[in-house]
């Protein structure tokens, strides 16, 4: 039974050596310190509980993952200027139309991403944008999925420009979630992001929402229910 549960360790060790999958910087420390204390522990129950050590390795597997950072191409490269994309993987929970007075200055589409623990969670640009500003804000861990979330959970407010007409202003919340505490977002005010661009991050289960001006040549993209990709998946049109 030892050697087979060696070998199954063993098995599983290789597998994360060859993994090959792009961390992002944002995880840090994270990144370094949870697998170090996994691998930790791995060790210790090899001796003692040898399918606890199985299950952790199961455990070491999914906090790389989560932390990963695949190379996307938008489609802003093929030349269309006249798309917002999606600026989180996950689900689409929400799509309804909302007074946004701070920012847009009226009647704003506002689409909910909710992101589970198994999405990757780097957040991207909605298009060629400057930052306007970024205004963070503490608040609840509520659960993400509620669309209430992005009222009283803590969040961090992107307030953009488009570069390309029309020069709309757009919002992009990062907001955290019951178990994501941990908001990243290396933007500042002033920046240029192109299209797909990389600018943060919210460490585990999350949510994040695009506000864009509610108007007849905006055409909405995605249903509730539909499954999303930062960078690459299409949420708005200009027509």
């Amino acid at each position: 039974m030892d050697k087979a549960y060696f070998l199954i360790v063993r098995r599983i060790g290789l597998i994360l050596f060859d993994m090959r999958i792009p961390l992002t910087k944002y995880g840090w420390p994270q990144v370094v310190v949870f697998p170090a204390i996994i691998i930790t522990a791995m060790i210790v129950c090899f001796f003692t509980v040898p399918a606890a050590a199985i299950i952790l390795a199961v455990v070491l597997i999914w906090v790389l993952s989560f932390f990963r950072d695949p190379d996307r191409i938008p489609p802003r490269f093929i030349g269309d200027k006249n798309i917002l994309l999606a600026p989180a993987d996950g689900t689409i929970r929400d799509i309804e139309v909302v007074d946004e007075s701070d920012f847009i200055g009226g009647k704003a589409l506002r689409i909910g991403i909710f992101l589970s623990v198994f999405n990757v969670h780097i957040n991207r640009s909605p298009c060629d944008v400057t930052v306007e500003k970024i205004i963070y804000k503490k608040g609840s861990f509520k659960d993400a999925r509620n669309p209430q979330a992005g009222k009283v959970n803590e969040s961090n407010d992107l307030w953009l420009i488009r570069t390309d007409e029309p020069a709309d202003k757009l919002i992009v919340r990062q907001i955290s979630g019951a178990i994501a505490r941990r908001i990243v977002c290396e933007a500042q005010q002033g920046q240029k992001l192109a299209g797909g661009q990389k600018f943060g991050m919210i460490k585990f289960g999350s949510r994040t929402e695009l506000y864009v001006p509610s108007r007849d040549n905006i055409k909405c993209m995605v249903r509730k229910g539909d499954k999303v990709k930062a960078g690459l998946s299409i949420l708005v049109r200009y027509e």
